[in-house]
């Protein structure tokens, strides 16, 4: 599948990401892709960050692939059995484990119990050695129970801007392959 194609449903974490995170690049690279806007992304609710993916996908115009980021990746799964029949893939990357969600305060502790049956799309989840956001045991453990693809990122901290993944070009060619496979 093609970029064109498809719908990209972009799925920040905490804060929303900076101008210069790898994926707000993309979105501007990419002309079908376009961010999921939350009413609040420093106190992150469960019900309205799950409704505010669910209403992105419902409004899309052509197949959806999602592209999650941290806490965006918790979203995915807690929504992925009320957006199955549009969205046709995932790329996720460095979601948090629990434990992380649970030492910070302002995120709501429903994030905490994530759905772990299989997602109902193809996925992959890319997960980094050193991420301070969840061990890479957590990550290999919620890819076994989601069913989907794990890429090890080596030692690449949260794989974010502060991380030195400001343009992640190895991360748009990673997708580029994933998005050959849908």
């Amino acid at each position: 599948m093609r970029t064109s194609e498809a719908d990209i449903i972009i799925v920040p974490g905490l804060s929303g990401g900076t101008d210069v995170h790898w994926y707000s690049r993309w979105e501007s690279k990419l002309p079908t892709a376009k961010r999921v806007i939350q009413a609040d992304w420093h106190n992150p609710n469960l019900e309205a960050w799950t409704a505010a993916l669910i209403d992105a996908v419902k409004a899309a115009q052509r197949p959806v692939v999602l592209v999650a980021h941290s806490l965006g990746v918790i979203t995915v799964g807690h929504a992925a059995a009320q957006i199955a029949e549009r969205v046709v893939g995932a790329f996720l990357v460095a979601p948090p484990s629990q434990a992380v969600m649970l030492s910070i305060p302002e995120i709501d502790k429903a994030f905490t119990d994530v759905p772990l049956d299989p997602l109902p799309f193809p996925a992959v989840l890319i997960a980094s050695r050193d991420d301070s956001y969840a061990a890479y045991a957590d990550s290999e453990a919620l890819a076994k129970s989601w069913h989907v693809e794990l890429v090890d990122a080596g030692e690449s901290g949260h794989l974010n801007d502060e991380s030195g993944h400001g343009p992640w070009p190895e991360g748009l060619m990673r997708f580029a392959s994933f998005m050959r496979t849908l």
